[in-house]
Formats: structure tokens, sequence, C-alpha cells
């Protein structure tokens, strides 16, 4: 059974899926309520969830009038990828960060499920140790040249 978490984020995804322009807002409060749970379980999805990393900003509005807007960011050109990854990943990068990055391009069809399945894997065998300053740094240019290789080559 999915926790709520899981399921408050199902629900903003597919309203974004709906969403023509990619980009949705709501109020916390509305959404907690239809949820039957506090707002602050809406701000754990949407800083867990719904990152940069992830192919999301999302920006965010306190107070009475205060909404949640999330914007849905697509990558069509691999080269804005490529300027994108190395301005996000930059020197280090975390286990974390890593995986959530490939999950992202998976979503969006820039690589296929087997080539997620391989940086995954490269990941956890090549870098382990998710806190580990120097495995970071290592774990970042294995990172980026996964990605020149694969986004270099049409599909």
């Amino acid at each position: 059974m999915p926790n709520i978490a899981d399921i408050i984020e199902e629900y903003i995804k597919a309203r974004l899926s709906q969403s023509n322009s990619g980009i949705i807002i709501f109020r916390r409060n509305e959404l907690a309520e239809k949820f039957r749970c506090v707002p602050s379980q809406i701000n754990y999805v949407l800083s867990t969830r719904f990152s940069f990393n992830r192919g999301y900003i999302v920006e965010t509005r306190r107070g009475g009038g205060g909404f949640v807007r999330i914007i849905r960011v697509p990558l069509e050109e691999a080269e804005d990828l490529l300027d994108i990854i190395y301005e996000k990943i930059g020197e280090r990068v975390t286990m974390t960060e890593a995986m959530h990055l490939i999950r992202y391009l998976r979503e969006e069809d820039l690589i296929t499920a087997r080539e997620a399945h391989i940086m995954q894997t490269v990941m956890e065998v090549a870098t382990p140790g998710q806190h580990d300053p120097d495995m970071e740094e290592y774990r970042a240019r294995i990172f980026k040249a996964m990605l020149m290789v694969l986004l270099r080559h049409e599909k």
C-alpha cells in the first residue's frame, strides 16, 4: 500500500501531465485538506520529490494568499542537458543526487531503462560511500563521463 507521500506525489504528477504548460499552482493548505494531512507533509513531498535534480522548479509564497507553483522543466536537447548537468553536478555529487538525476533522465526518455540501470549499478559499485568528499568528486567525474557518452549518441 502506498504511503501518503507517494499518493501526493502521484496526484501532483498527474496534474502536471494534464497541464498544457507544464505548470500547476495550488494552495498548500487546500492540498493538505484534500489528503487529510498536515501542510508540512506537503512541504516534505515538494522538497524530496520535486527538486531541480528531478526536473522541477518549485516556487512558494507563504501567508494568507500563499501558493505553490510547480514547473516541470522539459529537456529536449542533449546539449542543453549537458550544460545543466555540468552546472548542477559541479565538482561533487552525492549518491542521492546522482540517483535522482538518473531517474529524471529516464522519465524524460533521454536514456533507456537499460542505460539507467547500468548507470545506477556503476554508481553503486564504483562509488560507494555516501558522505565521503573524495568519493563525491570521483562520482561526479564518472557520472559526467557516462552522460557524455550516452548523450552524444542518437537513440
